[in-house]
C-alpha cells in the first residue's frame, strides 16, 4: 500500500486516483513561483490597476487560455494523418496544462486578496475548493467549523495547518471522482473527428474556465480598494519564496 501526497495510505487499486493528485501537487508546485509574473502580466497595459481590475484581467486571462488549450488539442482528430492515439496522448497532457492553468489562477487570486499561499497546505485547499466549487466550500467551511461568507479569507488564511490537512484529505477524494469523471468525459469528446472534437474540447473547458472563475469569487469575495499590507496603490514585484 502506498502513500499518497496528502499523507493517507492509499490502496493499489487507487493509483488512478492517487495519479490525479499527484498531477495536482505538480500543477501546484510549478505555478507557485509564477503568480507574482501572472499578476504582472495581468497589470501590464494598466500599470495603475486597481484589485478589482486585476483580478477581471486574471478571469479573463484564465479563460481565454483555457479554452484555447482545450480546443487546439480537439482539433489535432481532424488533422490529416493525426490518429485518435495521437489525440488522446496529446489529451492527457493538456490534463496537466488544464490543472496548471487553474492552480495558477486559483494562487493569483489569493496573491491579489492578501491571502498567503506560503505553505502547501493552504495552496492545496485554496486550488481544490476552487475548483469543486460549492462542493468545495461546503466541505471546507464544516471541517474547519467555521461559518460566513468567503471561505478563503474565513478559513485558509486563519486556519491550522493541521485542520487544513485533514480538509484537503477530504477534497483530495472528492477532486479524485468529480476531476477525473469530468476530464475523462472531455477527453473522450475532444478526439472526435471532423473538427467536432475543437468545437467540444473549446466549449467544455470554457464551461469549467467559467464555474472556476465564479468559485474564485465566491471563496474570496469583493477585492480590497487598495493592495494589501501597502500603501502604494501598486503590488509587490518581488517573487514568492519556495513553500
Amino acid at each position: 500500500m502506498a502513500t499518497d501526497a496528502h499523507g493517507g495510505p492509499v490502496p493499489a487499486e487507487d493509483g488512478r486516483g492517487q495519479r490525479v493528485l499527484d498531477l495536482l501537487d505538480k500543477a501546484i508546485d510549478s505555478q507557485s513561483l509564477l503568480v507574482r509574473k501572472n499578476i504582472a502580466r495581468a497589470r501590464q497595459r494598466t500599470p495603475e490597476a486597481t484589485p478589482a481590475q486585476v483580478i477581471r484581467n486574471l478571469e479573463r486571462m484564465y479563460v481565454s487560455a483555457l479554452t484555447g488549450t482545450g480546443a487546439a488539442v480537439g482539433g489535432t482528430a481532424a488533422a490529416p494523418g493525426v490518429g485518435t492515439g495521437v489525440a488522446l496522448a496529446l489529451s492527457a497532457g493538456e490534463a496537466l496544462s488544464s490543472l496548471e492553468l487553474s492552480a495558477l489562477f486559483a494562487l493569483s487570486l489569493a496573491e491579489v486578496h492578501g491571502v498567503p499561499i506560503d505553505e502547501i497546505e493552504r495552496r492545496r485547499t485554496i486550488v481544490m475548493g476552487i475548483m469543486l466549487g460549492g462542493s468545495g466550500s461546503a466541505t471546507i467551511t464544516k471541517v474547519a467549523e467555521r461559518t460566513g461568507q468567503h471561505w478563503g479569507r474565513q478559513v485558509v488564511a486563519k486556519v491550522p495547518a493541521e485542520t487544513l490537512r485533514q480538509i484537503n484529505k477530504i477534497l483530495g477524494k472528492n477532486f479524485i471522482t468529480k476531476y477525473g469523471t469530468k476530464q475523462g468525459i472531455i477527453v473522450l469528446g475532444r478526439v472526435a473527428p471532423f473538427g467536432i472534437g475543437a468545437v467540444i474540447g473549446g466549449g467544455a473547458n470554457a464551461a469549467m474556465a467559467t464555474l472556476t472563475v465564479r468559485a474564485g469569487r465566491r471563496a474570496f469575495g469583493p477585492p480590497s480598494t487598495s493592495w494589501p499590507g501597502l500603501t502604494s496603490s501598486a503590488p509587490p514585484t518581488s517573487e514568492n519564496p519556495p513553500g
